[in-house]
């Protein structure tokens, strides 16, 4: 891609290196914030630096926070005694966009996946165990993708909350096997929360 302008061939590897933006939307992008005014790129720009700069993760659950402690666990209305489990904030934003889950999270912050290098000490897996050992929860479900990395940290959490007494469930399999839940509608996610089933069960399918 020929561009006559060093800072702007710049500005287009900056916002290309997102994922899923090539270089063709990015040079758009760039074209479309030159045009803008001086102060609504400051706008821009701050609101990029202050996210950076000023995001937290909540103490409880590793959810994305601006305070000590994120909106859902500082709910009074949620219901402490029910987890779900995920793996990335993504997964907390679609699930609550089905407004059928009224418990709270826990977010991994990633699955197994050897090939990537990633273990269970990478992961926020003795958080949770920190939480079940506080007593208040009563049931835990493992909302994670339906594939083989997911599968595999489904069962490793599994055997490491098995001498506690919480129940463990699954999302029904209305999710696709190899789907991610970021990426399945509404409806469907939905109904795989309302109609979990005992993870026990789920090892036998």
């Amino acid at each position: 891609m020929n561009i006559p302008s060093k800072l702007i061939d710049n500005a287009v590897e900056q916002i290309s290196s997102l994922p899923g933006i090539g270089k063709k939307t990015a040079l758009r992008l760039v074209l479309d914030l030159l045009k803008r005014k001086p102060e609504d790129i400051e706008r821009f720009t701050s609101a990029l630096t202050d996210m950076h700069n000023n995001i937290r993760f909540c103490k409880t659950c590793h959810n994305v926070s601006d305070s000590e402690h994120c909106t859902i666990c500082s709910s009074p209305y949620r219901d402490e005694s029910l987890v779900c489990v995920v793996s990335d904030i993504r997964d907390v934003m679609a699930i609550e966009a089905t407004e059928q889950f009224s418990g709270k999270y826990h977010v991994l912050g990633g699955i197994i996946s050897p090939m990537e290098g990633i273990g269970p000490s990478d992961l926020t897996i003795e958080e949770l165990i920190e939480r079940v050992k506080e007593g208040n929860v009563k049931e835990i479900i493992l909302a994670l993708n339906a594939t083989m990395e997911g599968e595999t940290t489904c069962f490793y959490l599994y055997r490491k909350l098995a001498p506690y007494e919480v129940k463990l469930s699954s999302i029904a399999r209305g999710v696709a096997v190899g789907g991610e839940l970021e990426y399945t509608d509404e409806v469907t996610l939905g109904r795989s929360i309302t109609l979990r089933t005992p993870y026990e069960i789920s090892l036998k399918r």
